[in-house]
């Protein structure tokens, strides 16, 4: 296949481009900056922004297909500034695929654009959007993926994946945020309830990736759909927390906070950023908290029965993998 990565230099991205390359796919990779391992790879480079509706037609000019990964994460920030990456960077990519001809995109979603503030506990692809996202994120990655469904025609086929906390070797974001702030001592177990979650260890991410690629030539009925992509073994918030804080050396976090306290807390760090225009995220925000203090597993039934999805990589072995690559940073 002659492939197109937006966000290639990303967590995922990466993760991605390695497997395409590794099957002996073409494969050019279109983000904001140059990446060594990009030339290491022999992969094909385009530094533009989504915004940039020139370059980003000349990118998906004579592509098999586009994974389109490309978004701004985090719980913190402008809502102009989601919108601009997340919704008009996901219409832009949209529009050049149907102009260039391109006949398949695989868009990266998430979780949270059904998150409503509620325990979600086994819900499948038929739980509703909320009338109001708790973040800007979550708010225009849900638009963008209606955008990707919408656009699903004979020409243009379209899966979008809802990935929850993609992990493992490499995390830029949800791994360093955690021991960042173990190390700093501060962080506390929020509440006296045990909360599950379900998590997605990248290998199995990009399993799926490349299986709703198959999907769209060969099951109709996985074209215009959403599906939730995890490990399928959820875990209790804490333990996952604590097994990367151990894995890294620290101590597991056993001080709690009452929720309330924490919800405080937060909007009085929230408060604290937005008066003063801080660049940096608070320690902690409320929609992370709710997140922390709700259950969030999901029925992946429909995943592996179209997509022919089956996480491969277990919980406990991700952990491993982990462990591996940590040791290997401090040395």
């Amino acid at each position: 296949m002659n492939v197109l990565v937006t966000g290639g230099g990303g967590f995922m991205g990466m993760a991605l481009i390695k497997r395409l390359i590794s099957e002996g796919h073409k494969v050019t990779s279109y983000s904001r900056r140059e990446y060594p391992l990009h030339w290491a790879l022999g992969v094909s480079s385009i530094q533009a922004d989504l915004g940039d509706m020139e370059a980003i037609e000349k990118a998906c000019k004579n592509r098999d297909v586009v994974f389109h990964l490309a978004a701004k994460v985090g719980i913190w920030g402008s809502y102009d500034a989601y919108y601009s990456s997340n919704v008009t960077g996901t219409l832009n990519v949209i529009k050049a695929c149907r102009k260039q001809g391109v006949k398949r995109i695989i868009f990266t979603s998430s979780s949270s654009v059904v998150f409503d503030g509620s325990d979600l506990d086994g819900i499948d692809e038929s739980y509703p959007y909320p009338e109001k996202h708790g973040s800007p994120y979550a708010a225009t990655k849900a638009m963008a993926e209606r955008l990707i469904i919408e656009a699903n025609s004979d020409t243009l086929k379209t899966i979008s994946l809802r990935p929850h906390l993609v992990w493992g070797p490499y995390d830029a974001h949800i791994i360093p945020g955690i021991l960042k702030r173990a190390s700093s001592g501060r962080l506390r177990r929020i509440g006296d309830k045990e909360h599950f979650i379900d998590t997605t260890y990248i290998d199995n991410m990009t399993d799926a990736l490349l299986l709703a690629v198959d999907a769209l030539d060969s099951k109709p009925e996985a074209a215009g759909r959403n599906f939730f992509i995890t490990n399928g073994e959820p875990a209790r918030v804490w333990d996952f927390v604590n097994s990367i804080i151990q894995i890294a050396g620290h101590e597991p976090v056993k001080k709690k906070i009452p929720e309330k306290a924490a919800m405080f807390a937060a909007g009085i760090a929230e408060w604290s950023h937005r008066v003063f225009k801080a660049k940096s995220e608070p320690f902690m925000t409320r929609f992370a908290i709710k997140e922390m203090c709700t259950n969030h597993w999901f029925d992946i039934s429909s995943a592996k029965e179209i997509l022919g999805y089956n996480p491969r990589v277990s919980y406990a072995e991700g952990f491993k993998n982990l462990k591996d690559y940590l040791k290997i940073g401090k040395r």
